[in-house]
């Protein structure tokens, strides 16, 4: 899905976080490449389409998730993505975030594991 769709809304202030979603535009452009490529070019375009489409099926909390593994991992992260320890390393990396949303992040890393 193409644009922007509204996650969460987190606080009484306004908080909120927005996602875009331009998977149909990269696999319009991967099937373009593959329908164009050669026979070795082939798999590897294959594979794209594939991961495309896992990222295509994933729901707003499997994207926060995400997200929030990757910028913990991002800040050298290492530890227990559940604890305090994290939270801090991600506020500390991502300065404009709030207690609040940093929490509901985590609650949706843990709730979805890799």
């Amino acid at each position: 899905m193409t644009g922007i769709k509204h996650l969460k809304y987190l606080t009484g202030k306004g908080e909120f976080a927005l996602m875009v979603r331009d998977t149909d535009l990269v696999s319009a452009a991967l099937r373009q490449a593959l329908a164009d490529a050669g026979p070795d070019e082939r798999p590897g375009l294959e594979r794209a389409l594939e991961i495309v489409a896992t990222v295509e099926t994933a729901d707003d909390d499997q994207l926060c998730a995400r997200w929030y593994r990757d910028r913990l991992s991002a800040a050298g992260f290492t530890g227990d993505i559940g604890s305090v320890s994290a939270l801090k390393a991600l506020r500390q990396s991502e300065r404009g975030l709030s207690l609040l949303t940093a929490v509901q992040l985590q609650k949706a890393a843990v709730a979805h594991p890799e």
